[in-house]
């Protein structure tokens, strides 16, 4: 998948400034895919010129101007092109594993550290996945969201993001408990 894709997904929702798309994508897309304000910015240039994306501007009296951009015909079918291609299988890239891979080479200190800062990160992602998902289901339960509610597919990506980061937090507490039980035992075993 091409940050185009997300980009045009994202602005199936409506007329968006980049700022605003920005913020979309945080809450949004956020959980599977990241990109910089710059980048986004960048895309809606090149979405614009290839005729996938049109943009229009808004005069504003007491704030700078802005564009607000919408998908194309061309934008929808690019989507649906891309909808009915066949997906590649998921990859994790993570430098994290590299380090945790290496820890007992390199000391297990800063891994530690860094694998606890990992796993509050990922209870704050679900908290604020939570409450997305609340919102999204206003007074329905679950199943009756599932079953019923609009916009399923952000609801469904929103779940896979909270499975992701119930997975991740769970490993990294588990990882750091692991290596920091590790680090007492040799530090036992020298002190003998």
């Amino acid at each position: 998948m091409a940050l185009r894709h997300a980009v045009l997904a994202a602005l199936l929702d409506g007329e968006f400034s980049g700022y605003e798309l920005a913020k979309s994508f945080d809450i949004g897309v956020a959980n599977f895919w990241h990109a910089s304000p710059q980048q986004l910015y960048t895309e809606l240039a090149k979405l614009e010129k290839e005729g996938l994306v049109e943009g229009r501007q808004v005069v504003q009296e007491t704030r700078p101007n802005k564009r607000l951009f919408q998908v194309t015909d061309a934008g929808r079918t690019e989507l649906e092109e891309f909808a009915a291609a066949a997906s590649k299988p998921s990859v994790i890239r993570d430098d994290l594993l590299v380090k945790v891979q290496n820890a007992d080479r390199i000391g297990t200190a800063p891994v530690i550290e860094q694998l606890e800062e990992r796993a509050s990160a990922a209870d704050a992602k679900l908290e604020l996945l939570g409450k997305v998902l609340r919102k999204m289901r206003g007074d329905l339960d679950e199943e009756e969201y599932l079953l019923r509610g609009e916009r399923i597919g952000g609801y469904l990506t929103c779940l896979r993001g909270i499975a992701f980061e119930q997975g991740h937090r769970d490993w990294c507490r588990r990882s750091a408990a692991v290596l920091r039980e590790r680090e007492r035992l040799a530090t036992r075993a020298d002190a003998h």
